[in-house]
């Protein structure tokens, strides 16, 4: 069995062939962060145009690093919810044309079990049922995973994603974006107890959400205070040591909201094992706090490896889940750029 599996749900062109066993034959990520880099954030239009450029390109190179043709392959999947309507689209089209073309199998992917599903790819064992943590710029947001396509959400954010929040707030300390790394890379050097920043509903454990706006929002006051403007080019104005406290004790809030959480989520299913995915989950200090935390509390932790953290085709392996049941699309499957689909 091999499998092409496509992913442009954002911003990275992605393309790989999964093989039996969950054997990755070949991958190829085209990132688009330099195209967005001057934007501070990802430009939907720009992101559909750069995938129109790079879809065809990421596919034969895939296919070239696979060491297979076309004509080899049993079915095409692509993720087509949730994500940016005009990205799923060029990924949505280019997997028709393709299933046409050769006539193959269509196969739909969920970008977000797709997330948790990059564990069992990584590290070959089985984690469901589990809770699932997808934790990214655009989700933050907590499931019950009976099954690699049967999610029940338990709880997401209210108003900022946990990468957003990051973004947003490595653009008002003058830092490049993505903000997620370059917030971890001036962290390292920073104290995560200078600034006492709130960690919100943590104190409410029956209630698995999130929110990050009142943070990013501390952050601001802290540099320019209330009714003020341009809080980037107040940073400028700080010695380098002062932005690096900042950065550590935004970080450190972010983390402990998003471990604390989680962890109550795993004691209200009663469920033993937590899977974690999405581009925050390659935050460094993240990883550590949430491995610290399976430890004290005994249960079972998988996260994705850095490799599958970001956004990627690998991911799309859960195809084969959907390809062994027969679970197939017809050529006039559409998108859904907000709704998660089972």
């Amino acid at each position: 069995m091999k499998i092409l599996a496509l992913e442009t749900t954002c911003d990275e062109t992605a393309a790989a062939v999964i093989g039996d066993d969950l054997c990755v034959l070949g991958s190829v990520v085209a990132s688009q962060d330099k195209i967005h880099e001057r934007f501070g954030g990802v430009v939907p239009e720009l992101a559909s145009r750069a995938h129109l450029e790079q879809i065809l390109p990421v596919i034969d190179e895939t296919l070239r690093r696979s060491g297979i043709a076309l004509t080899d392959l049993d079915a095409i999947a692509v993720a087509n919810t949730p994500g940016l309507a005009g990205s799923l689209l060029v990924g949505l089209a280019a997997a028709k044309a393709l299933c046409f073309a050769l006539g193959k199998p269509l196969i739909a992917v969920n970008h977000l079990q797709a997330h948790v599903y990059a564990c069992k790819v990584a590290f070959k064992e089985d984690p469901f049922p589990c809770v699932g943590l997808i934790v990214s710029g655009g989700h933050s947001s907590l499931y019950r995973c009976e099954a690699p396509t049967d999610f029940t959400l338990l709880g997401g954010t209210i108003d900022d994603a946990a990468g957003e929040a990051f973004d947003k707030v490595a653009a008002m300390l003058g830092l490049p974006f993505p903000g997620g790394p370059a917030i971890q890379r001036v962290a390292e050097k920073g104290r995560p107890t200078a600034h006492a920043f709130p960690r919100s509903l943590l104190d409410e454990p029956e209630r698995l959400a999130f929110s990050f706006s009142g943070l990013k929002t501390a952050v601001r006051y802290k540099l320019v205070g209330p009714g003020k403007s341009d809080p980037a080019a107040a940073a400028a104005q700080l010695p380098e040591k002062e932005i690096a406290d900042l950065a550590a004790s935004f970080q450190e809030a972010v983390v402990d909201c998003l471990v604390g959480k989680s962890v109550q989520a795993v004691r209200q299913t009663g469920l033993t094992t937590l899977c974690v995915g999405g581009g925050v989950a390659a935050n460094a200090r993240f990883r550590q706090k949430m491995e610290s935390a399976a430890r004290k509390h005994g249960f079972r932790l998988f996260i994705a490896p850095l490799s599958l953290c970001t956004d990627n085709a690998v991911m799309g392996a859960i195809a084969v889940e959907r390809f062994k049941a027969g679970l197939f699309e017809p050529l006039d499957l559409d998108v859904f750029p907000g709704l998660v689909r089972g």
